[in-house]
């Protein structure tokens, strides 16, 4: 196999005609490189140089050998700074994993971001259910996900970004639909319908209806928040949905904050604990910090007047 870097010194010598000359631009000895261009030769099966006068000429494998030298100059060169746009974030691909309410709220404005401040890193966005997030993070598939929190995992990281109220969805005319905010307490009595599926969002809901003393009693299952608010604008009974899942309201719903206790899912996003440091990942974590902070971009605030 031939040696690229006695290529190079070979390549030297071509464009410098002569071994003493080569040394000299090398930072070698003359009897360093002609033991290198010895060992090519043999490497190769053939004579690269010959002796004109004071210097040295190319033979037909030498020529040959110095072409295929300056092509592969030129690709290290490009790989070089290929690197080096890789490691300062001008260039590269991030593949990130959210869930769908994170999607407007958070990922959006962080992908703006993004791109102002790195607009050579392409981005792979898609949507991921939590198990299959942390999978693909984990076994390097992903670079960052974006989760509600539950059970933690070996291998990966948990960057807190947002803690996400739930607020409670009321039809229009229900009793308590006049006021500005509720205790959660006063909800023990009413017809629940539901707008999670089993996992952390649905544990923050129940974790904290325990806490004052009730188990809400669910007549209709949706598992989704736009539908949740059709079946309680049809009168069937109230909702919990977090903020960031009110990006969309019924016409026929109003929305009321919720304390003593107020419901909270956490959301966070999730990175390899053994990944490298990357200019371009950690500007999309910072994004996403600046998303979820109080002045980032957010779904609108509950009204406070009936009917809003």
């Amino acid at each position: 196999m031939l040696d690229v870097r006695r290529m190079q010194m070979l390549r030297a010598v071509v464009n410098s005609g002569s071994v003493t000359a080569a040394a000299a631009v090398l930072g070698y000895t003359p009897s360093a490189v002609s033991q290198q261009i010895a060992d090519l030769e043999r490497e190769a099966g053939a004579e690269l140089l010959e002796r004109v006068g004071r210097g040295v000429r190319p033979t037909a494998a030498g020529l040959l050998l110095t072409e295929h030298a300056d092509a592969l100059g030129r690709q290290l060169a490009e790989a070089e700074a290929a690197l080096a746009d890789l490691l300062a974030g001008r260039s590269g691909r991030l593949a990130v994993r959210y869930f769908a309410t994170a999607g407007a709220g958070l990922v959006a404005p962080a992908v703006a971001r993004l791109r102002e401040l790195h607009p050579g890193v392409q981005l792979d966005l898609r949507l991921s259910a939590p198990e299959e997030a942390f999978a693909e993070v984990r076994e390097g598939r992903a670079d960052l996900a974006l989760v509600v929190r539950g059970e933690e995992t070996g291998g990966v990281r948990m960057v807190p970004l947002l803690d996400d109220p739930y607020l409670a969805v009321l039809p229009r005319g229900h009793r308590l639909a006049g006021r500005r905010s509720l205790r959660l307490g006063e909800l023990a009595e009413e017809a629940f319908v539901g707008s999670e599926w089993p996992g952390p969002c649905l544990d923050a809901q129940l974790d904290a209806c325990a806490a004052v003393g009730f188990r809400p009693r669910f007549v209709v299952e949706s598992e989704d928040y736009m539908t949740a608010q059709g079946f309680v604008a049809a009168g069937l009974g109230v909702g919990l949905v977090p903020r960031l899942g009110l990006g969309s309201r019924h016409p026929g719903v109003v929305v009321r904050e919720v304390r003593d206790p107020v419901p909270v899912r956490v959301v966070h996003a999730v990175v390899r604990e053994t990944a490298p440091s990357q200019p371009a990942l950690d500007a999309f974590v910072e994004a996403l910090r600046a998303a979820a902070s109080p002045g980032g971009v957010r779904p609108p605030v509950t009204g406070t007047s009936p009917g809003t």
